[in-house]
């Protein structure tokens, strides 16, 4: 990519405004390499997470026939009945693992199997007489993809890494950039903030790419920032820090115990005041088993390190397990409505897993009920999150444009598809200017100046992200190697 700055960079500064101008090519070079890999990869970013913006309104429009069922005026089939329909639909061996709880009337029953093969599929039914209205390949339903295109380019551990590096290079593009863009000498905020549309070639795309920039600089970083937590490499390890600093996952949640439970009474199931009654046996966790490896769609960021409790098995005469009715129930009860996942128990010892993820992060809720007695050994709510948790779950609700609506939606729309025009208006200047048979990195400077806060930004850049690190001083090694001491200029 080119300079986002408004100056001409072709001639040597001479004169008092040789001091102000030093470091601008070793700026426009380190904008240069960040740009170069990160645009093709941001391209895809913006497109994927545009798409994946408005799934509330895609996917009843690719699926309507599975989806959207009509109304009736008859009631509901209660969910144990409509999940022993969904079983006989299934080869043998399959094995029920999430039932997702919806509540409007004009939607669909989903349970989600686990085929002997290994594929999850979802199978829907019609809620009011149990009709099976299809299925979906849970890893090929087209949200998932491109999910999982926006997340590791459907290239596993490789492309996770890959996106979480282009994520980091952002921050050094953007950072860069807006050195390059500061006005200079005469050049007024004014001038620099708006767009040149009289000039022509290389000079208008200059100036689009400069002003869009900006524009775009505070929302990309938001972008940046709010993304990193998730991804594979970086985001797992951070979740482990900020867990093991009380400021990620709810104290009490590793283990002892729970942050909030309760006991369903025999013949009436459990309240909110039963819930918010502390225990006085700790639970066991089931051994490796975290939210993170759970079979749910999406769970909050700040649980996603909880370790899962177990059921207690009956010591005495067998007892039957309760019926998903009546966890639904208890849930409805307890407050929770629509919109939420159930992990159903697939061991003797396993435990209902409640996952709601709404787009409010301050109603979020993750409660584990004992398949036998009903107990309530966990509800962990947002309150009980450490600082960190409560920060990210908020910017991860923006930035899937869930927080505040359509609104929310658009305004994440405009700035990915701006990212998206940002890196193709690079593109072109780039093209223009780049010398037939060479890259067209722009030249190093001979007398750069120190530039140590540059130089300990991207130090502390490379500590915080160590992976980003080790390619930083790759990209340094190879420029050395490759150009030497002169790299090949580039007419401004």
């Amino acid at each position: 990519m080119s300079t986002l700055s408004t100056a001409a960079p072709g001639k040597r500064a001479t004169g008092p405004s040789a001091q102000a101008n030093a470091g601008y090519r070793a700026l426009w070079r380190w904008h240069f390499y960040a740009g170069l890999f990160v645009m093709p990869l941001l391209v895809v970013l913006a497109i994927t997470g545009t798409i994946y913006c408005f799934q509330p309104q895609i996917e009843p429009l690719l699926y309507r026939h599975r989806l959207v069922v009509a109304p009736t005026a008859s009631p509901k089939l209660d969910e144990e009945t409509l999940l022993a329909r969904a079983r006989a639909a299934m080869p043998p061996g399959a094995v029920a693992t999430t039932a997702r709880i919806a509540s409007r009337a004009d939607r669909s029953a989903e349970f989600i199997f686990r085929l002997p093969n290994g594929r999850k599929e979802s199978v829907y039914l019609n809620p009011y007489d149990g009709t099976i209205l299809g299925t979906l390949d849970v890893d090929r339903r087209f949200m998932q993809i491109d999910r999982m295109i926006h997340r590791k380019l459907l290239l596993g551990k490789p492309g996770e890494l890959l996106m979480e590096l282009a994520a980091c290079w952002t921050l050094v593009m953007l950072g860069t950039g807006v050195a390059l863009w500061w006005p200079r000498g005469a050049v007024s905020i004014r001038a620099a903030l708006i767009p040149d549309l009289s000039r022509r070639g290389r000079p208008l795309w200059k100036s689009i790419h400069a002003t869009l920039g900006i524009w775009l600089a505070l929302g990309a970083l938001a972008f940046v920032i709010t993304g990193l937590p998730w991804t594979g490499s970086w985001g797992k390890q951070f979740k482990a820090l900020a867990t093991s600093a009380k400021l990620g996952t709810p104290e009490g949640a590793w283990g002892g115990l729970p942050v909030r439970s309760g006991i369903a009474a025999p013949a009436k199931m459990g309240t909110s005041s039963d819930v918010h009654r502390n225990a006085s046996s700790a639970m066991e966790s089931m051994p490796g088993m975290t939210m993170d490896d759970m079979p749910l769609p999406q769970v909050p960021w700040a649980v996603g390190a909880v370790h899962v409790p177990g059921s207690h098995a009956p010591g005495g005469p067998a007892q039957r397990p309760m019926p998903l009715g009546q966890i639904v129930a208890q849930m409805r009860m307890l407050g929770l409505a629509d919109g939420y996942d159930i992990a159903l128990p697939t061991s003797a010892d396993g435990v209902y897993t409640v996952s709601y993820f709404p787009a409010d992060p301050a109603l979020e809720r993750t409660l584990y009920v004992d398949r036998y007695s009903g107990a309530v050994l966990k509800d962990i709510r947002y309150g009980d999150y450490g600082a960190v948790g409560k920060a990210i779950s908020y910017g991860t609700s923006l930035h899937m444009g869930r927080y505040f609506g359509l609104a929310n939606q658009l305004v994440c729309a405009m700035l990915s598809l701006g990212l998206a025009a940002l890196s193709v208006t690079g593109c072109a200047m780039w093209w223009i200017r780049r010398p037939t048979g060479t890259l067209g990195a722009p030249t190093r400077e001979r007398a750069a100046g120190s530039m140590l806060g540059w130089k300990a930004a991207l130090i502390v850049l490379g500590i915080v992200f160590p992976l980003m690190g080790l390619t930083l001083v790759a990209v340094w090694l190879i420029d050395r190697a490759v150009f030497g001491r002169t790299a090949v200029s580039a007419a401004s």
